[in-house]
């Protein structure tokens, strides 16, 4: 479980990281999946933005001990899973990720999301780790975003430099098998990789069933795939949820 003062630590900057490892063997397990899905689909080297739709199997790592408990403690006890993302971020020429908030690509309504992010390899300054802007969370909106469709980035919406001030920015270094929390709404990004150090994060995007996943909002890479009821029972109301049990095979 997380302290009063990681709870608080969250409601006030954002983001968590706490007192937490991810058990050895699911890790290794995590280690070996992460690594035979980049080796069968390259072209997600740098990025899979949306990874159940294309293995749905990830899904498991979701009940890993403790990070339900934890995820309870943040945005209630009702928990969907809506979707994950794997950050290859390569030795060497691993892309950055631009400065956004994670609302501005979501269709859920009211936006509301919890990030767990997973460091399947040591994140350090090096290698291109997390940055964020603690508070930036505050004011419940997004600011300003454009469209960048550079090919060196490993998402296409970036805030506008106006946005935000880079000095403010505390760097997430974590070791192989830690994790952080971030909020919807969290300014944050990564430079890229130049170092000889890879550095995969797999993310898990938890949403309070108080929220609504919206397909008719959701880019077509997102549209059709399932959203998977982890914990209690959909409070919006019209959510269509499947039980994780019935769909994701049993790893842990």
């Amino acid at each position: 479980m997380l302290t009063e003062q990681e709870v608080q630590k969250y409601k006030s900057d954002g983001y968590v990281v706490p007192d937490y490892r991810v058990p050895y063997h699911i890790l290794e397990s995590i280690d070996e999946k992460t690594d035979l899905f980049i080796g069968e689909n390259p072209e997600f080297r740098d990025n899979c933005s949306a990874l159940l739709r294309h293995d749905i199997s990830f899904a498991s790592y979701c009940f890993t001990p403790g990070i339900l408990d934890m995820a309870e403690q943040l945005i209630g006890p009702d928990i969907a899973l809506w979707n994950m993302s794997l950050f290859g971020k390569p030795a060497n020429d691993g892309k950055a990720t631009p400065w956004h908030q994670d609302g501005e690509y979501w269709p859920i309504r009211p936006l509301a999301t919890c990030s767990v992010w997973v460091a399947v390899d040591e994140s350090s300054e090096e290698n291109g780790c997390l940055e964020v802007i603690p508070g930036s969370h505050r004011n419940r909106a997004l600011s300003r975003h454009q469209h960048n469709p550079s090919d060196d980035l490993t998402l296409h919406e970036e805030l506008l430099d106006t946005e935000f001030d880079v000095k403010y920015s505390k760097k997430i270094l974590l070791e192989r098998g830690q994790i952080s929390f971030h909020d919807v709404f969290l300014m944050h990004g990564s430079q890229p990789n130049r170092s000889n150090k890879r550095r995969r994060g797999m993310t898990m995007r938890l949403m309070p069933t108080t929220s609504h996943w919206d397909r008719n909002l959701a880019p077509d890479v997102l549209s059709h795939h399932p959203l998977l009821l982890l914990k209690g029972t959909d409070r919006f109301g019209k959510n269509d949820f499947e039980k994780a049990e019935d769909l994701v095979p049993k790893i842990i």
